[in-house]
C-alpha cells in the first residue's frame, strides 16, 4: 500500500495540524500558578482530556466553547480551586489561541498538490474558522461537531465523512484519515472502514498526553512522526 493509492485526505485537526498541547497548557498552567497548584503538565493534560471526552460524550450537542467551559470547571474541582465562571468563559474561548506545528503549512501546501483535503473536527464553525488563518490552505470541505450533531469517536462522524466525500466522488478505499488521536480517530476511523495514517505527534513520549487513552489497540496503515515525514513520503 502506498500514499499514492489514494485520492483523498481527511484530518483531525486539534493535535494533528494545531498544537493543542501547548495552547491548552499556555491557558491551564497560569491559572494553576496563580491558584498555588503545583501540577506537572502531563499530568495536566491527562486531567484535560479525561474531562473533555467525557463532556462531549456527555452532551454531544453542545458547542465546543461550552464544552471546553465545562472542562475547565471539571478541572477546577479536580485540582480543588474555586470555580470562576470569568476563567471558565475565556478557556472557552481558548481555540483561535491555540498555534499550529511549525509544519503544519507547508506540508498541506505539499500534500494539497497531490490530494484533495479534507477535515474533520470536534470543533464549532466560529472557533475553527479562527484556526483556519494558521493552515495555510483552503480545504476542500471542512466537517465540524457542530453540522454532525456529536463529536469524535461517535462513528456517525465517520458515516458523516464517508457519505460527504462520496457524494465529492470519493469512494471510501480512496479516503485515507490522518490523525494523531487514536481514541477520537484511528480506532474508529478504522471500525468505519478507512484506511488510516497516524501522526505521532507524541512520539519519544510516554503517556496520551491531552488525549484520552485509547480503549484498544490497533495498528495504523500508516505512521509517521511529522507532518514534514507524511508530505516526503510521496
Amino acid at each position: 500500500m502506498n500514499l499514492t493509492d489514494f485520492e483523498a485526505l481527511s484530518f483531525d485537526c486539534y493535535g494533528t495540524l494545531i498544537d493543542w498541547e501547548t495552547g491548552i497548557a499556555s491557558e491551564l498552567e497560569p491559572w494553576l500558578a496563580r491558584a498555588g497548584r503545583e501540577a506537572g503538565r502531563e499530568e495536566i493534560l491527562s486531567a484535560f482530556g479525561e474531562a473533555e471526552l467525557a463532556r462531549e460524550r456527555e452532551d454531544p450537542a453542545a458547542l465546543y466553547p461550552e464544552i471546553l467551559k465545562r472542562t475547565f470547571l471539571d478541572l477546577a474541582r479536580r485540582f480543588e480551586i474555586s470555580e470562576d465562571e470569568q476563567e471558565a468563559e475565556r478557556f472557552g474561548a481558548s481555540v483561535g489561541r491555540w498555534p499550529a506545528f511549525d509544519d503544519t503549512a507547508r506540508s498541506l501546501v505539499e500534500l494539497k498538490r497531490r490530494f484533495k483535503l479534507f477535515l474533520i473536527s470536534n470543533v464549532d464553525r466560529a472557533s475553527f474558522a479562527q484556526t483556519a488563518v494558521r493552515l495555510g490552505v483552503e480545504f476542500d470541505g471542512v466537517f465540524t461537531a457542530e453540522e454532525i450533531g456529536s463529536y469524535k469517536p461517535d462513528p456517525r462522524n465517520f458515516a458523516f465523512l464517508v457519505n460527504r466525500l462520496e457524494e465529492h466522488g470519493i469512494e471510501r478505499g480512496k479516503i485515507l484519515h490522518t490523525a494523531q488521536s487514536m481514541t477520537h480517530d484511528i480506532l474508529p476511523a478504522r471500525a468505519a472502514g478507512l484506511k488510516t495514517a497516524w501522526i505521532h505527534r507524541r512520539f519519544g513520549r510516554s503517556g496520551w498526553g491531552a488525549t484520552a487513552p485509547p480503549p484498544a489497540s490497533q495498528e495504523p496503515d500508516f505512521m509517521f512522526t511529522s507532518l514534514t515525514a507524511m508530505a516526503s513520503a510521496l
